[in-house]
């Protein structure tokens, strides 16, 4: 009798509590869980029968009609279905529309504390009107609203797993109606001496406009040097970051790069835009808009308090903003790939300035998702060793043949690839010999899948019988089938600047950022292909004098420093030609393609010498050697892959040994080494089989 008492007096208390809101604006604290249970959407039912009570409801009983969809009512016995338009079911008899109320709405509910979420075609969320020949019509999507959140989702496992979200954070519909009702305030972070106010779940952009992720602080101190050190040759200089979001890498760049730099910052969300002109007045930077400076940046600064600088906010698609105004620098960092902007970006770029490219879609550079970088980069990949580094060369790929279709060659500065992004940096070079020269540079791998050996196939016109016989390995004569796949194309020249990487070293100690420095000087070593142990002493001093009496200065080992602009103007066209010529004569200079793990290549039974003296054997055997930034067990090296293992083996112990000393192995000749290598290849072929792609 309670429960049928209550279910009697549910409508009674909606009308009470309807008049009530009218009557009383601002409820209080203590009544916010009660006034949140009356609020719920008629969808949200306890029974079936309290569902049905709703369509006998008359006009009268309620002085908010449109809340039930009064407006449907009909006269006499025939009712209309309180969830569905008037449109889309008509007046019936009430046993029709009980089943349809069962069979349509209640058994397709979602269950959750005693309510059912029932499914509603109320005209609670519009979906965007679809064109058919020369009518529009202009749906109602079908969806379910929560009780916790009144949140409209369309699918019904979407809702489930909606719920179960919340379960799991442990908001109930008291705790989220409390957590509303005092909204949460933005929070100011620091980096780099720089004041950022970010949104709530700002780490988080599906549930946020303006996204920040703090493990891109690399990235962005990467591309502060880069921009540091184009300044010493111009200025100023027209900066662009075309996905501002919160405006931090922008703002860092205006506030300690002064008047060497006019910044713009663009986003195409209102939301974030607004967020980025409330960060410029955090950190006392004027706005200006149209060319004119916002009337409200002058009443934000306190007495006394100058301007740090400027930075114009635009709120545009990037590739049209990017087809309308030229950039010495451009910044792309979209979320995903960056693909979609490459043309726009290399349309209006200056002669000599820089683009980096930031790609987070690493399922698909990674070679986790195939299908999609042949979508995206028109690249035939599979997971290697040296997967990293791959990723980096069809990124560069993809910004080569951008570059190209403009009629402009690029010359890569440095890629990075590490866990979570894919950063590349090149400077433009104007002038179709220069797009002929670089894409000249863009070559397909041959991979063999066996050993994982490696080489860029060679140019020429003739068609191979078996161009697989290009692999230093032996995989294709001693074993039946096709051993090796080509991947590609990929970029196949030099992926680093050694001079560029020491100016970018000598900004980052001028400003001191103390965190990336490790990364750079290993960007450093991995160019000139050189251990650490043999890294000069006297580089440091050399970078510190880059510009004497406002004349920039090329450093010795700066074979591409290339195009310096002497008192803001631009070197002939001869100058640069001769420059490019010195170029091709050293040949030598770069570093090799790919590197192999040491871990991944050691021999079974044996004990691997440490990666310090290792790289020491294999430089006193004659070959070129480092370490890579790319994988922290890798070893970059021109030595083949058979030569790597036979050093390898050469200078590892017996795991029986107990750990003797490392050295030479006495008993072993060079064909018992070549034997050895040779079956510890045949090891790895029949273990890796079952991990081909």
């Amino acid at each position: 009798m309670e429960n049928m008492a209550e279910e009697e007096l549910l409508p009674l208390e909606k009308e009470e509590v309807e008049v009530a809101q009218v009557q009383v604006p601002t409820p209080s604290l203590a009544s916010a869980p009660e006034e949140a249970e009356s609020k719920r959407h008629i969808s949200i039912q306890r029974q079936l029968a309290d569902l049905e009570k709703l369509a006998f409801v008359t006009e009268g009983d309620f002085d908010s009609a449109t809340s039930l969809n009064s407006d449907n009512l009909d006269a006499g016995n025939k009712q209309v279905c309180p969830l569905c338009p008037k449109e889309k079911f008509r007046a019936c008899n009430s046993h029709k529309l009980r089943r349809h109320l069962q069979n349509l709405h209640w058994k397709v509910s979602v269950e959750f504390e005693g309510y059912r979420m029932c499914i509603c075609h109320l005209p609670c969320r519009p979906v965007k009107p679809n064109i058919i020949g020369e009518q529009i019509s202009n749906k109602m999507g079908a969806h379910y609203h929560c009780i916790i959140c009144s949140a409209t989702i369309t699918r019904r496992t979407d809702m489930l797993g909606h719920v179960r979200r919340h379960v799991n954070k442990g908001e109930s519909k008291s705790k989220y109606i409390a957590a509303s009702t005092a909204k949460p305030s933005k929070e100011i972070l620091k980096e780099t001496d720089t004041d950022v106010q970010v949104c709530p779940n700002y780490s988080v952009p599906q549930k946020t406009d303006s996204y920040f992720n703090p493990k891109m602080k690399l990235n962005r101190q990467l591309i502060f040097c880069t921009l540091a050190a184009l300044a010493e040759e111009r200025k100023p200089l027209e900066c662009l970051d075309a996905f501002g979001a919160t405006g931090i890498m922008g703002l860092q760049w205006a506030k300690h790069l002064g008047n060497a730099v006019k910044v713009t910052i663009n986003d195409l969300n209102e939301n974030s835009v607004t967020l980025i002109q409330e960060n410029c007045h955090l950190n006392k930077l004027k706005v200006v808009v149209d060319s004119k400076e916002n009337e409200k940046s002058d009443d934000i600064l306190e007495e006394g308090e100058e301007s740090l600088g400027n930075i114009k906010v635009t709120k545009m698609d990037a590739n049209v903003l990017m087809h309308l105004r030229s950039f010495d620098f451009i910044h792309l960092d979209p979320f995903g790939t960056s693909v979609n902007y490459l043309d726009s970006a290399f349309r209006n770029i200056r002669n000599l300035g820089i683009v980096s490219v930031t790609s987070t879609d690493i399922s698909s550079l990674y070679a986790k998702a195939q299908h999609v970088a042949r979508r995206h980069y028109g690249c035939n990949i599979v997971r290697t060793e040296y997967y990293k580094e791959l990723a980096a060369r069809i990124v560069v790929a993809a910004v080569a043949r951008a570059a190209a279709r403009c009629n402009k060659g690029i010359e890569v500065l440095f890629a990075v690839a590490l866990e979570h992004f894919v950063l590349v940096v090149v400077r433009v070079l104007r002038g179709p010999t220069s797009a002929d020269e670089t894409a000249k540079k863009i070559q397909y791998l041959i991979h063999c899948q066996w050993c994982e050996e490696r080489i860029f196939q060679k140019d020429g016109n003739m068609v191979e019988e078996n161009p697989y016989r290009q692999l230093p390995c032996n995989c294709h004569g001693s074993m039946p089938g096709k051993t090796a796949i080509e991947l590609g194309p990929l970029w196949s020249s030099s992926l680093f600047n050694t001079g560029f990487l020491k100016r970018m070293l000598c900004e980052s100690l001028h400003h001191g950022l103390d965190d990336i420095q490790t990364l750079i000087k290993t960007l450093i070593f991995e160019s000139e292909c050189t251990p650490q142990s043999q890294f000069s002493s006297q580089a440091p001093s050399n970078i510190g004098k880059q510009e004497e009496n406002g004349v920039v200065i090329k450093t010795t080992d700066d074979i591409t420093t290339d195009h310096y602009i002497t008192q803001g103007k631009r070197k002939s066209n001869e100058m640069i030609t001769s420059l490019a010529k010195k170029q091709k004569t050293d040949v030598s200079t770069e570093h090799p393609p790919f590197y192999y793990n040491i871990h991944r290549h050691s021999i079974k039974g044996m004990n691997m010498p440490k990666l310090k003296k290792f790289l020491c054997y294999l430089s006193q055997a004659g070959f070129r050697v480092s370490r890579t930034h790319f994988d922290p067990m890798g070893v970059r090296t021109d030595a083949p892959l058979i030569q790597f293992k036979s050093v390898l083996l050469k200078y590892s112990t017996p795991t029986y040994t107990g750990g003797q000393s490392e050295g030479h192995i006495q008993s072993a000749s060079e064909d018992t080494l070549t034997e050895r290598v040779e079956m510890s290849v045949n090891d790895k072929a029949e273990a890796s089989d079952c991990r081909r792609w």
